[in-house]
């Protein structure tokens, strides 16, 4: 798969025979949004033609109301890898900034799908807004684009929960998140959440208060977890002797007590010693301990992160005889 940054990088003879599109902002790449992948990918294999993902960076949201976004399920090269999975063939993103927020509707049909991508079929939510002052639509894309290239509305995903059947959506992810309820935003999903990165070097507060921990850059706005979990932590080599995952406490947010900001994410491995800087792990949240607190000494903060080691300790062990229940 080959990722596409802007129309610069996408030149007009790349896609002369064609494409299949779709547009969207795939947080999360749910259960919802792998369907339209799926549909996508054997539309582009019945005209044997390229697939192509139209994404934006940072979401129109981000850029049109940055006090108030939603929280990012996945940063971008997350979700790119998450494409790349299922076996999309380009992902043209484009910065969302003024000059691009100015674009009209009838000029993104003209410049980006015509001109640029020669769309056979484009693949959009019947709902879908675009264009300066959300004037093109759904409509709009079917009456521009007769006799050049066909529009099909996406189809939502549902599922059954609690007796009720819920569409899928990036914000029902979110929710599930924030209500601790990670069984249910994995089934959501498709599979576990987690966030992925670099382990980077901190500050070393962490170690001088007798826990070291992990810093992983969130590279997002804002982050759908807030506080202390215990989490799996995939990826480090070490971990062989544990079917390659680490028992963990993580805290994601400002660190008040210590008066840091933006909000972070540090993960302190239990009963590790080694160097894992430069690694690329994965942090899989299990169970939230607690919110984020400002304690008024540091000598309370490190009480309450022992505390916390000990309640993860106890979460990890009941997961573990539940899980040797199961396969007896």
């Amino acid at each position: 798969m080959r990722l596409l940054r802007g129309l610069y990088n996408c030149p007009p003879e790349l896609f002369k025979q064609g494409c299949v599109a779709t547009i969207g902002n795939f947080d999360g790449v749910h259960l919802g949004h792998q369907a339209i992948i799926e549909r996508l990918t054997d539309k582009a294999d019945h005209y044997n033609l390229p697939s192509v993902v139209v994404l934006f960076e940072p979401h129109p949201q981000e850029y049109f109301r940055p006090d108030n976004i939603p929280a990012r399920l996945f940063k971008l090269t997350d979700k790119v890898q998450a494409l790349r999975q299922l076996g999309v063939d380009y992902v043209l993103c484009f910065r969302f900034n003024q000059e691009f927020a100015e674009l009209r509707a009838e000029e993104f049909i003209r410049r980006v799908l015509v001109e640029r991508l020669n769309v056979l079929h484009l693949f959009i939510g019947d709902d879908f807004k675009f264009g300066y002052q959300r004037q093109g639509d759904f409509d709009m894309l079917k009456e521009l684009g007769e006799g050049l290239f066909t529009v099909e509305a996406n189809h939502s995903v549902t599922l059954e929960v609690d007796n009720e059947h819920k569409r899928i959506s990036s914000s029902l992810v979110r929710e599930a998140i924030a209500n601790n309820q990670f069984d249910l935003a994995e089934r959501y999903l498709g599979r576990p959440y987690r966030v992925e990165g670099k382990v980077v070097h901190g500050d070393k507060q962490g170690r001088e208060i007798g826990f070291s921990t992990a810093n992983i850059p969130l590279k997002r706005r804002k982050s759908p977890l807030k506080g202390v979990y215990a989490v799996w932590v995939y990826g480090i080599s070490a971990s062989s002797l544990q079917e390659g995952r680490w028992p963990a406490v993580a805290n994601v947010g400002n660190k008040p007590t210590l008066k840091q900001s933006p909000e972070r994410l540090e993960v302190h491995l239990l009963n590790f010693s080694g160097d894992i800087y430069g690694q690329r792990i994965r942090i899989e949240p299990i169970d939230k301990l607690r919110g984020e607190q400002k304690f008024n000494s540091v000598d309370e903060l490190k009480t309450q992160i022992a505390a916390d080691i000990e309640a993860a300790k106890y979460i990890f062990n009941q997961k573990l005889k539940q899980s040797n229940h199961f396969d007896e």
